[in-house]
Formats: structure tokens, sequence, C-alpha cells
């Protein structure tokens, strides 16, 4: 049995857990989340009590269930059971949450889910957006600023009181390279056009066509100047097309209003590479980025009007915002305050508040997202986490535990999905799942404190004291890539060189300069091929299978073994069940109801015809192939192409990933290494891996090591952007920025092997990788 320790100052409260599933013995079931019977995903009928108002660290392997526990099945039910309390109509605005599959789960609070789900969907969401600082801002500026110019929204780059007329608020201009819309040597019919969605026959080619403003069989080059301008340039036009009266518009126009005034993220790839290639994007000449109106910037305060206040370092603007004192808006300086100085103290003090939301990194939106929850007066609620520390140097983690610790300290419930022992080590309480991942995972083999972990036994309590230790002897450099004078964002005119034939660390803290300084420089040379956890575009129904390239010589195999046809075994292609097209799910929509995805009742979400379902391949059809995971399907295909590409997906962590798992599905981490899986197939290049460690349990990490290892051993250099202690000290070389973030950092302040930064270095990583080998730490 454990007994959880009361907080100092607080009386204990007898709350007593055995160290395995299925207990549900407590003293007061009220102060405890109880799970019983929870089955999502891979978990094995998990029961267990999670003591309220404590913090709570969930660990083990990746793919063990810590997320189908958390964040699946707790907090999915929780924000199911508060959509339930809304009216129907209400609900149809909000996303379709089902039941999670568990028995019972008593005592559930309110969730509140911060996640490293990318923040905003267009350009005009911004970090000061995300926060509301810049509301604040400007009503600030609408009660201080001189000359008074009106109200908040006067300030404002997403109304028409405040925006620049001539960007309409976006802060750039674009402009339309027509020649790349069209094919001049060709005539309309012969398929001049190049935009995706103008094909001959289409829709849109039939107005053009059918306008009689040109002839549709000339070529364009030979078309008059009047007749090209009425082509590109025509406004929008009524015409008649038969009996029909249709809106004509140039080809131009029409591009510029279907294409520019979308934000590029949430394009399709076709569309998007069609943007990249024709369109032009400067910044405004007008408000010179600004995005705001000329009135909008003449209204200053203390001589700055309010885009050159968003456009300062966050530490900077907390700094200037607390030498105001004006008692007629004393509380909006005071929630203003509190969020700069959150943002500061979580280590985004690097950041603006005209920041893009969208450029931010998965664990920078996490932590903007936390800081709206530290100003907040509820209490009793329950806060859940995701690896919070994604993205943290060893400096930052320290700040990060101090912030979970008062979130839970405020009387609300912390669960916190986790793998860094500095974070294991604050929790009042840790579940351990496992004992694998996958089908060997999904069961709780430890629940208890972080003392009694370390002697339970399991896989994370054997390796939460782990240490990897310095290399006896680093490997000696084959040659060097050079980047000199490098100055994006707060890089100081930078000169480094990067060695070849070695493991290569780049590090320092959060916004020291360590991604534009290896993304913004070395892709440009030869050879270099980037992994990183950028999303992986593609529909619902790519998986690793189709991303790989597995797919092909596993249906090579199941068409050879059965004499018929490969394209049979394709959920895309003939062989995919008709009533759900191969997807396993039926989308139905419910009209004022949100819409549900259920399981097709035709193949039982199997994906294929029955036909198809009887063809085998040592007794397995490829529906049962689909669901294998890696590590089981590694036993299956025991040799050729399909062999090679699973030892690969094995090697690099993801043996507990199903084949036919959609790859919307796969975390940040999950992706970066499924795409240097694939990459693995190249020789001598120079790998760039963008915080490898994320999603890794300590177990892993040394897995991790491994690879890059044999990697560099066989004639590749890599080169790693990381956090992570055991990466620093298993390096050969190690390039710190800083000394600090945005404009404090932006400089190599160390290079050389880790023996030597140890040894002799000042730097915030040197004396976190001091402390991470001292035998006493």
């Amino acid at each position: 049995m454990t007994h959880i320790p009361a907080r100092p100052g607080e009386v204990a409260e007898l709350f007593t857990y055995q160290d395995v599933e299925g207990t549900d013995h407590v003293a007061d079931s009220h102060d405890v989340i109880q799970v019983r019977g929870a089955r999502e995903n891979n978990l094995a009928g998990v029961s267990l009590d999670i003591p309220k108002r404590r913090l709570t660290v969930f660990t083990g392997l990746s793919g063990s269930g810590k997320s189908s526990l958390v964040f699946g099945t707790i907090a999915a039910e929780s924000q199911r059971l508060i959509n339930e309390t809304y009216t129907a109509f209400v609900q149809s605005f909000m996303p379709s949450l089902g039941r999670p599959d568990v028995d019972a789960l008593h005592n559930l609070s309110a969730a509140i889910v911060v996640d490293q789900e990318r923040m905003g969907a267009n350009s005009r969401s911004t970090v000061g957006t995300a926060t509301d600082a810049s509301t604040m801002l400007r009503i600030i500026y609408s009660r201080l600023g001189t000359p008074h110019i009106g109200t908040s929204s006067a300030f404002s780059f997403n109304t028409a009181d405040g925006m620049c007329p001539a960007c309409e608020g976006l802060g750039e201009v674009s402009d339309i390279d027509v020649h790349q819309l069209v094919d001049v040597e060709r005539s309309l019919n012969d398929g001049a056009v190049t935009v995706p969605g103008f094909d001959v026959g289409g829709w849109y080619f039939q107005i053009l066509a059918s306008s009689g403003f040109f002839d549709p069989a000339v070529r364009l080059r030979d078309l008059s100047p009047e007749e090209w301008d009425a082509l590109m340039f025509k406004p929008a036009t009524s015409i008649k097309v038969g009996g029909s009266t249709m809106t004509y518009e140039g080809l131009a126009v029409k591009v510029r209003r279907l294409l520019l005034n979308k934000d590029r993220e949430s394009m399709r790839p076709q569309i998007r590479a069609f943007v990249d290639r024709a369109v032009a994007f400067a910044t405004c000449p007008e408000c010179k980025g600004a995005r705001l109106n000329p009135a909008a910037l003449s209204s200053t305060i203390q001589g700055r009007n309010i885009a050159e206040c968003s456009a300062m370092q966050i530490s900077d603007l907390a700094r200037f915002v607390a030498e105001l004192d004006e008692p007629s808006v004393a509380p909006l300086l005071t929630g203003l305050r509190g969020t700069l100085d959150n943002l500061v103290e979580i280590g985004l003090g690097y950041l603006s508040l005209d920041r893009p939301s969208l450029t931010l990194s998965g664990g920078e939106s996490q932590r903007v997202k936390m800081v709206r929850h530290l100003g907040s007066s509820l209490t009793d609620v329950t806060y859940v986490f995701d690896e919070p520390t994604a993205g943290l140097h060893p400096h930052d983690i320290q700040r990060m535990n101090t912030l979970l610790r008062l979130l839970r300290d405020k009387g609300n419930t912390v669960l916190v999905v986790e793998h860094k022992p500095e974070v294991v080590a604050i929790a009042d309480h840790v579940v351990d799942l496992g004992p694998g991942a996958g089908p060997d995972g999904g069961r709780v083999v430890f629940a208890g404190t972080v003392r009694d972990l370390r002697r339970s036994g399991t896989l994370t309590g054997r390796y939460l004291d782990h240490k990897v230790t310095l290399r006896d002897t680093p490997r000696t450099a084959t040659g060097k890539l050079s980047i000199t004078g490098a100055t994006l964002h707060n890089l100081k005119d930078v000169s480094v060189d990067i060695p070849l034939g070695v493991l290569t660390v780049v590090t320092g803290v959060a916004g020291s300069g360590k991604s534009s300084l290896i993304h913004g420089y070395l892709p440009r040379h030869d050879g270099v091929v980037v992994a990183d956890q950028s999303p992986i575009r593609g529909s619902r129904r790519s998986n690793p299978a189709t991303y790989t390239g597995l797919l092909d010589p596993i249906r090579a195999a199941f068409a050879k073994a059965n004499g018929v046809k490969a394209s049979l075994f394709s959920a895309n292609s003939e062989g995919a069940c008709p009533t759900c097209k191969g997807l396993g799910l039926v989308y139905t929509d419910l009209a004022m109801m949100a819409g549900v995805a259920s399981v097709c009742e035709e193949c039982e979400g199997r994906r294929f015809t029955p036909e198809v379902l009887t063809h085998t391949l040592n007794g397995k059809n490829i529906s049962e192939v689909l669901l294998m995971p890696i590590a089981e399907a590694r036993d299956f295909f025991t040799s050729g192409p399909a062999r090679t590409i699973l030892n690969r997906l094995a090697d690099v962590g993801l043996g507990y990933i199903s084949l036919g798992q959609p790859l919307t599905t796969l975390s940040g981490g999950e992706r970066q290494r499924l795409k240097l899986a694939i990459h693995m197939a190249e020789k001598s290049a120079v790998y760039v891996l963008d915080e490898p460690t994320t999603g890794l349990h300590l177990a892993d990490v040394d897995r991790l090591l491994a690879l890059l290892d044999r990697l560099v051993d066989t004639g590749n250099t890599v080169v790693v952007i990381e956090h992570h202690q055991a990466v620093m000290a298993h390096a050969d070389w190690i390039i710190d920025l800083g000394p600090g973030a945005g404009h404090d950092g932006g400089h190599v302040v160390f290079t050389g092997t880790p023996a030597d930064l140890v040894a002799g270095a000042a730097t915030l990583t040197a004396r976190h990788l001091r402390d991470y080998l001292s035998p006493a730490h």
C-alpha cells in the first residue's frame, strides 16, 4: 500500500492505494477520480483512483496507454458531459465527442486540456490575440493614447476601423505573376490554364470559353491586347451562357479572389504549391507591415504607437507597461502586467505579441495556452497537460514546474503526461503504465509516490535515475559545413562550422536561435535531410503503410499468394468497401446535431469487400495485417522489401504503431521518427533532427542514441537540435547558443566537445549538464 503525503501546511488526507490496478479501496471516494474498466485503444480494462487537487504525472513507454487514459478517457468524458449540458442548437457548433470505452468514471470535474496542437487557423491569430494581451493593450491605447482616435476597435487590424486599407490588416501584400497562370503557347481548349481546378471541361473553363471575349481555339500568345486584358483582368460581368446568366471575371481577378484571401496553411498541398509558384508576397508599402491604418499608428503612449509595442520582445514590453501609472485604467494595466509577466515566467519572453500563432512550435503553443489559465479564478478544475516541457531547456523546466505547482495549489487537479525526471520528481502521485507498448501495454504497473516508484522495479522506476555518461573518445570530424554571417531572426552575424561525420548537438534556451541557425541555413547545402515534427500532409486515408511505401510490397505479396491483382488490396482502389469507400467509417450529417463518424456496418470497419477478405497470406487477410503493430508485422514479414522497411520503423522506436493507423493521430515526435525511417535508406547524408526525444520514455532515449550512433558509424552526419542532457552527453560536438533568448540570444557561446563544455564553460547549458553528470545529483 502507498500513502500519499499531504503538502506542507495541510492536514494529511487518508488516501491509500495499492501499486496495482483494480483496487478501489479509498477512504473518501469523493476526493479521487475513479476510473473503472477503461478500454480505450490499448487500455486493458484499467481501473484506478487518481487523487483530486494533487499533481499526478503519468509515465510509461511511448504507446503504453498514457494518452488513451488521460486524454482519450478522463478528459474526453469530462468534456463530453459538459457539452451535453448545452442545447442541441449549441451542440451543433461543437465538435462531436463520442463516449470513451470505459465502464464507469466518477467524480469528474471540468477538464481543461492544454495540449501541443498548433494554434490559430490563419495569419490574423497572434500571440497577442491568443492571450487577450492585445485586447487589453488596445483598450489602454483607446484611453491613454494621444491623439485620441476612438474606441479600442480603432486599434485592431481585424476590424475595418483599424486595419490598413492597402493590405486589409495582413501586413503584407501579394501580387500574381500572370504568366504562372497560363501556358501562352496553348489555346484555352488545349489546356492553357495551369491553375488547379480550371481543367478543360470544368465549370470555370466553361465560363471562360463561352464568354465570347476571345476565341478559345486561339493560342494565348496570339490574342490581341484587348482580348488578353479580358482574359486576365476583366472585372465581374454578367454574361449569357446558353439560357443562363453567369458571372464572368478575368482569370487573375478570380484567382486573387478565390486564393489570395485564404490562409496559405489551410490550403490543400496542390493549391499551396501553386500559390508558392504564382504569388509573390511583400511587406505592405503603406503600413510597413504594422497592419494598422495611419490614424491608429499616429496615437502614442510615451512616444510609442501600438504596433511598436506589439513588435517589442515581451520581456521589454513588460517593463514598458510596468512604468505606466494611470488610475483610470488601473485594472487593465494590472491584468496586462500579469499576462506579460506570466509569459516571461513561462519562458516565452523572447516572443512578441504580433508573432503569428501559426509560427509557434507545439511546445510554445502549449505554454501560450497555459498563460490564459494562470490568472483564472476557477478552482477545482482538472488541468490536463501533454508533455509541457517539450522544447524547454533544463533551465526553463524549473519555471514550468513552478507553474504546474501554482495551478495545483489553487485547488485544482493537475494531470501531466510526461517523461522528464525533473517533472516526475515534483509529482504528488505517479501512475506508470506498461509494461510495454501497444498490445504489451495498457496496464497500470505502478501507482504511488515518486520515492516508491524508484523502488518499484518497473522500467520507469529503473530508468528514473539513469544517466548517460560522456564519451571516452569523441569521433573525429571528416570535414565541415560552414555557416557564415547568419542574421535570420535574432542571430547576430553568426558564423560557425558544422563538423561532418559526427554527432553534433545544437542547444541553448528556447528562443536562443537554434532553429533559426540550423533550419534557416543548413538545408541550403546539398545532401541535407531534414526530419522534423511538422504535420505530414495527407488525407485521413494516409497511414504508415502508405506513407513509407510499405503497402506496395504487402499488396504484391498478397497478389502473388492468391493469383489476383494487387489493386484489390488497396482501400483506395477496387478492393475498397463500396459503402465507406475504404475508410472503415461512415460520416453522417445530423443537421442541427453535430456530425458523427460511425463504424461502417457493411465491412465492420475492415475497409475491404468480403471477396478481398477471403484472400489470405499466411492465414491473415489484408485488414488483419494492417491492424498489426509494426513489431508484430516484423515477425510476419521475415524477408524482402517489407521486412527492410519494417526494420527501419522499429529502429526509430515505432514498433507499437499499427500499419494502418491514420497519420493524423500521430504526435509530433512520432511524425519525426516516421520521416527519419524513410530517409534512413539514403547514404552519406546530413540528417537534421529537431528534438527527437519528444515523446520518448527514458528507456527509448537510449535506443534513439544507439540509432544515431549507427547512422554516424555508417558514414552519415547527424545534427540534432536538443535539450535533453542525455543527448548532449552522448554527442561528439556541441554548439551552444545564447546566452539568453530573443535579443539576449543569437550568439554562439560555445563550440567544442561535451567534456570541454562541462570542464570550463559558464553557459546555462554547461551548468545544467554538470548537474546532470554529477554523481551526487
